[in-house]
């Protein structure tokens, strides 16, 4: 086994552990926790096996192992782009809508301050 080979095993172990703690601390969705775990096992099984890898280069047509690794980092690398855009217009909807709310309740709390001072004036 090769020193990039350790140094990965050791790296994607380090992730997985994190992301239980995360999960232990709620900081995570279980969701969330299930799917990095699954790519960090992914990346131990690859790194253990990398004749898998040319196997399924072979598979799909594609020339090396190394490229088959790579086409599925982007395809996972994208979705994780599509979602974190569909999360970031929810919070800016949810923002919007939030600073609405506290405009209209400043609003009517100074209308309710001008109507005590003009019928104190009558």
């Amino acid at each position: 086994m090769q020193i990039i080979q350790v140094l990965a095993i050791i790296f994607a172990i380090f992730a997985v552990f994190k992301v239980v703690v995360q999960l232990r601390d709620n900081k995570i969705s279980r969701e969330s926790a299930i799917f990095w775990i699954f790519i960090w096992a992914l990346v131990i099984l690859i790194v253990v096996f990398p004749r898998t890898m040319s196997y399924l280069a072979t598979l799909t047509g594609v020339g090396r192992g190394v490229d088959v690794v790579l086409y599925v980092a982007i395809i996972i690398l994208f979705y994780l782009i599509y979602r974190i855009y569909t999360k970031m217009e929810n919070i800016e909807r949810e923002i919007t809508i939030v600073v609405r709310e506290i405009a209209i309740l400043k609003r009517k709390k100074k209308e309710k301050g001008t109507n005590k001072i003009n019928n104190k004036n009558n």
